[in-house]
């Protein structure tokens, strides 16, 4: 049996993006609204000084019956090989965690103002990180064809 672990939101996208389109992410400007229920502006001190954080996040509208838990051709195109849930980012996760580095424009109370959030209006945030280079890959990143072409417009 699982364990299982409860978690709570601890603020919310706002983006003028509603539903789900897979890329040109860059090209809005999103933000985070921390719970003032929850936090102070002392949660943020310091958060100012990093360029990037990096946001995780519950993929909300993903129906229980859409989960992946096997292999599937990412983002359906049967043009490129399967891959075990794990081998890719998509949405339909067993746990639906989302996790993101965005730019950190600004703070301004408890609002960030983010680019490059790719996550829709309303969503859930569980966790925000500042992005340090001591945590950044170690060694060379080597990955297959398909991700570099998903990538190819997704920002």
């Amino acid at each position: 049996m699982p364990k299982i672990f409860n978690v709570a939101a601890i603020g919310y996208v706002r983006s003028p993006r509603d539903v789900v389109i897979d890329d040109h992410w860059d090209s809005l400007d999103g933000t985070i609204e921390l719970d003032a229920e929850q936090f102070s502006e002392d949660a943020l001190v310091g958060l100012d000084s990093f360029s990037h954080i990096e946001v995780i996040f519950v993929f909300d509208r993903v129906p229980e019956e859409r989960v992946e838990t096997g292999a599937r051709h990412p983002r359906g195109r049967e043009d490129w090989p399967k891959a075990g849930i794990f081998a890719q980012r998509g949405k339909n996760r067993p746990n639906r965690l989302g996790a993101t580095v965005c730019a950190l424009q600004s703070i301004d109370g408890l609002t960030l103002r983010l680019k490059g959030l790719d996550a829709i209006e309303g969503t859930p945030v569980l966790d925000i990180k500042p992005v340090m280079s001591g945590f950044e890959r170690r060694g060379d990143l080597i990955e297959p064809q398909w991700a570099k072409e998903i990538m190819s417009t997704y920002w």
